[in-house]
């Protein structure tokens, strides 16, 4: 094993993941964005800022048949996305480009889903990070609605959009969102059941017509601390990651 990367166990061990020891390191919340994703086999589907590729993986894991493309601006992150995509012998196809300047042929494609997890905090708002990695994950430099914008165009009749964030974000992806997807479902994402939610899940569609809905929030642990250092996730939970079951934004 190369000393600047790991490899790291996903869905109890179903897929293995490369990804560098330092700088931005795939937690649980690709898995959850993946799980969280209606897709049936056949369908195609679109990441943007695949990075090492969790989410797609994730997904391909638990839907077979698929046809993942994923889209990286950092060459290194795309690099490891092949890798992990051929060493779990799954469908997937690791783009290096900037969601801004997709490549032509992926300009003349619509997908049945888009899904994505745009970085969390405001380039404009926050500091910059000594790895270049972490900054571009965590803050980057493209804006949010342009995340938004090069999802919307990508999605076919009647398909999908799903993405994880921070919740003091919601107003500008509902902003975004705007005049482009409809039947739009918010799940906010707790920590535990006493805490007020810090993600979200969205889920929007092509053509929606249903109106706005809340759904109840995802509660990711059981009880109101941390009581021991052994995982305390709520089962649904618990199944999504470690087993890679589904977890329905509209439960």
């Amino acid at each position: 094993m190369s000393e600047e990367l790991t490899q790291d166990d996903f869905l109890g061990g179903k897929i293995k993941i490369w990804q560098p020891r330092r700088g931005y390191r795939a937690g649980v919340d690709p898995v959850i964005l993946a799980a969280s994703v209606p897709a049936k086999p056949g369908q195609s589907v679109l990441e943007l800022g695949c990075g090492v590729g969790v989410a797609s993986l994730c997904l391909a894991a638990r839907v077979p048949d698929l046809q993942i493309t994923g889209v990286e601006v950092q060459a290194d992150y795309a690099a490891l996305a092949r890798r992990n995509g051929a060493e779990n012998a799954m469908p997937f196809t690791a783009v290096t480009a900037d969601l801004r300047a997709l490549p032509a042929d992926l300009r003349q494609k619509r997908f049945d889903h888009v899904i994505m997890n745009p970085p969390y905090y405001d380039r404009a708002a926050g500091t910059v990070s000594d790895d270049a990695g972490k900054d571009i994950a965590f803050g980057g430099d493209t804006p949010l609605g342009d995340w938004i914008d090069t999802g919307a165009k990508r999605i076919g009749p009647r398909g999908y959009l799903t993405l994880i964030q921070r919740m003091e974000r919601l107003p500008e992806v509902l902003d975004a969102l705007v005049g482009r997807l409809g039947a739009i479902v918010v799940r906010p994402v707790a920590g535990r059941a006493s805490r007020a939610p810090e993600l979200f899940l969205l889920q929007a569609r092509q053509e929606g017509r249903t109106p706005f809905r809340m759904a109840p929030a995802l509660i990711m642990h059981e009880g109101d601390t941390h009581q021991c250092d052994q995982d305390s996730y709520t089962p649904l939970v618990s199944d999504a990651l470690r087993s890679g079951a589904e977890l329905p934004i509209l439960p």
